[in-house]
């Protein structure tokens, strides 16, 4: 299968590219800059969407980034990567004469457990010197999935023919915020027992942001569960500590 996949020089996109491969799929990356095996935004926009079976978009900018502020800029920044590149891509596949079977786009997902970047790169420091906790009350929920899972998802999505509609990209096993926490410290040898009070986690993200940190939602990924994916990781204890190792 020849596979496009948009923002896939990314976190997640890497690791998709490298699952896509590795089953014996033609992956193209579509990215800001030139590259081997890739084309950027700009040339998709003027020569049209290459040749492909399926497209996969990943792109979009970090809404929850500590180091970024909640400014009217960074609002702007987010909202046009993912919806222009969204928009661009549904524009060269509807323009394409022969346009791919299957679309894949990716808006909303838990907590990304990976190496090397996503949400946990930002945890690994404070929890590492024994001052890492839960976030607020802790009580909220918090989903989250493995990215191996992550990309495995979308995989099986682009593979199995049966699998259409909402998938969601959380584990199956849920937990709150005080379980990560006590979870991942537990996984590093460390306690895990100061919390990252509210009013901090306000001025740091922005009230708008906070609210996805203070008030999670229980997610189950029934759906995902019914097309037949079996889970590399659907326990957060071995996630985590695979993560970590």
């Amino acid at each position: 299968m020849r596979v496009l996949v948009g923002g896939g020089t990314g976190f997640i996109g890497k690791v998709l590219a490298q699952l896509l491969r590795g089953r014996g799929h033609e992956v193209t990356l579509v990215s800001r800059q030139p590259g081997p095996g890739r084309i950027t935004w700009d040339e998709l926009a003027a020569s049209g969407l290459p040749e492909c079976d399926a497209a996969v978009n990943l792109a979009g900018e970090n809404i929850l980034n500590p180091l970024r502020r909640w400014n009217e800029a960074f609002q702007k920044e987010v909202l046009s990567s993912r919806l222009e590149t969204t928009q661009m891509l549904a524009k060269a596949i509807m323009k394409a004469p022969q346009p791919p079977q299957a679309w894949v786009l990716v808006t909303g997902v838990g907590v990304v457990l990976g190496r090397g970047g996503g949400a946990i790169s930002h945890m690994l420091l404070p929890f590492r010197l024994g001052l890492g906790g839960p976030i607020g009350s802790g009580h909220q929920f918090f989903p989250w999935i493995h990215i191996g899972d992550l990309a495995g998802i979308l995989t099986h999505a682009l593979e199995a023919n049966h699998v259409q509609g909402v998938l969601n990209g959380v584990a199956p096993a849920s937990a709150t915020n005080a379980e990560f926490a006590q979870a991942l410290g537990t996984a590093l040898g460390r306690p895990a027992l100061i919390p990252l009070p509210s009013t901090v986690v306000q001025a740091v993200f922005g009230r708008e942001r906070a609210i996805m940190l203070l008030e999670g939602q229980k997610v189950i990924p029934r759906r995902t569960l019914a097309t037949g994916y079996q889970y590399a990781f659907p326990e957060l204890g071995p996630a985590l500590k695979e993560v970590v190792s």
